[in-house]
């Protein structure tokens, strides 16, 4: 534990450096793109202090941005390290030139990766009556931390709530009076090897790395309305190669988790089904995909064309009813898993369970009317927010992570290594928290 906090620590400390200098980009590396961005901070920008999703809100512009096919990543995860490192070098190259500045610090984002979400709590004394970061720091390290298993690291670790005496629902209880500090914590564990393969991926690419974050919480950050993350919904961002579930209340992420599953599936299918090249399978879902039959459809020929050579074989044609039939149970498999990862999670207890679907994926006609079905709330569809400076061809759903990231780097919400937390708490041993407990308390 005591490594990776250090390590993020030192990724903060090199963040807050680079928005100093005034620039940074972005880089999410997805399974079906890769995109960077590059963002430009004015120097005037508050201090970016504050716990809360959006505390110090700090200005910045999109300078430089490019997308190119992403090589060597599948279900979210690097796969095949010397092609995913050409084609992160090809998107950050060509998003520096079109921002006309050399970039050398980078913010990521990562899907996949099997997350794990854990709540934990922990309480203190105050010392002295009134809240001080160093009683944050203590109550964080009074959380009980779990046994998340070997080959797995701590990706995001986030006060959601701090209760001070009887106050409950307190955003930031620094500077307070009272007498016993409370704090509820949301825990992401990712595999660790996925993160190491990324890291080591975008060292070769001779960039730092300034920050990390779940593709799932950073697309529910740019999805989500205010209204939305404070009251409770969930975003379910379908990507090529995976789809991300994040659940969001009083403006915090509180559960976050993966479905191996996206719109590289349906695709995979309908090549299998129609026996065409994956390319072709993909222009077919794009231009006449869906998930609804009605009667038009049994009608509507599309030429799936081809280039074999064989005229009987490249002249076939087939009705968008039989697409719809290939399309539609991948995409209800995809939905169920997401359903249940929901049931599990408890969304059913948040006072508003709106779902918000975004992500590539989402853009498949009909696909709102069945999740509502699957699902069984209210849903809609999700476009991230306009960022000053992005292009036209940025602003669909496919970018709802890349737009997040953006917020996310500008003002990242506070995470446990943001404290000193006292260092005893590394080693999680029983023995010392006892005795820190009674030292604390006596």
């Amino acid at each position: 534990m005591g490594q990776l906090y250090q390590t993020q620590r030192a990724m903060r400390h090199m963040r807050k450096a680079a928005m100093q200098r005034g620039v940074i980009a972005i880089l999410d590396v997805g399974t079906s793109k890769i995109a960077c961005l590059v963002l430009r901070f004015d120097g005037d920008a508050p201090a970016l202090d504050g716990v809360g999703s959006m505390a110090g809100q700090s200005n910045f512009r999109i300078i430089g941005a490019a997308t190119t096919r992403s090589r060597g990543v599948s279900f979210g995860e690097v796969a095949a390290m010397a092609e995913t490192e050409r084609a992160i070098r090809t998107a950050v190259q060509a998003a520096q030139k079109m921002a006309g500045v050399r970039v050398d610090h980078v913010i990521a984002t990562l899907s996949g990766a099997r997350p794990r979400s854990y709540g934990l709590d922990g309480e203190v004394e105050v010392e002295g009556g009134q809240v001080t970061g160093s009683d944050i720091g203590r109550v964080l390290a009074a959380c009980e931390m779990p046994d998340y298993g070997d080959g797995r690291e701590v990706l995001h670790a986030q006060p959601v709530n701090f209760a001070l005496d009887h106050r409950s629902g307190l955003a930031d209880p620094r500077g307070q009076i009272g007498q016993r500090l409370t704090t509820d914590m949301h825990l992401l564990t990712v595999d660790a090897t996925a993160i190491e393969n990324l890291l080591y991926c975008i060292k070769r690419c001779d960039l730092e790395v300034a920050g990390l974050a779940s593709s799932a919480y950073v697309s529910g950050v740019s999805s989500l309305v205010e209204d939305e993350q404070e009251l409770g919904a969930a975003c379910i961002d379908m990507g090529g190669g995976s789809t991300g579930i994040s659940v969001f209340i009083r403006k915090h992420m509180i559960y976050a988790d993966s479905v191996r599953m996206g719109g590289d599936h349906v695709t995979s299918d309908i090549s299998m089904g129609l026996q065409v090249p994956m390319a072709t399978a993909e222009r077919i879902k794009t231009f006449y995909g869906g998930v609804v039959a009605t009667g038009m459809d049994d009608r509507e020929m599309i030429e799936i064309g081809g280039d074999t050579g064989d005229w009987e074989h490249d002249r076939r044609t087939v009705s968008r009813a039989e697409l719809i039939g290939i399309m539609r149970p991948r995409v209800e498999e995809i939905l169920e898993e997401v359903r249940q990862r929901l049931d599990a999670a408890g969304f059913e207890h948040l006072p508003s369970q709106q779902i918000v679907l975004t992500g590539g994926g989402s853009q498949i006609p009909g696909l709102d009317g069945l999740a509502t079905r699957i699902l069984g709330q209210q849903v809609r569809l999700g476009r991230p927010l306009r960022v000053q400076g992005l292009p036209q061809a940025a602003t669909g759903p496919a970018f709802a992570g890349s737009v997040g990231l953006c917020l996310f780097a500008a003002h990242p919400q506070d995470e446990w290594w943001d404290f000193e937390v006292p260092a005893e708490r590394h080693s999680a041993r029983s023995f010392k928290r006892a005795f820190k407990w009674f030292k604390d308390n006596w």
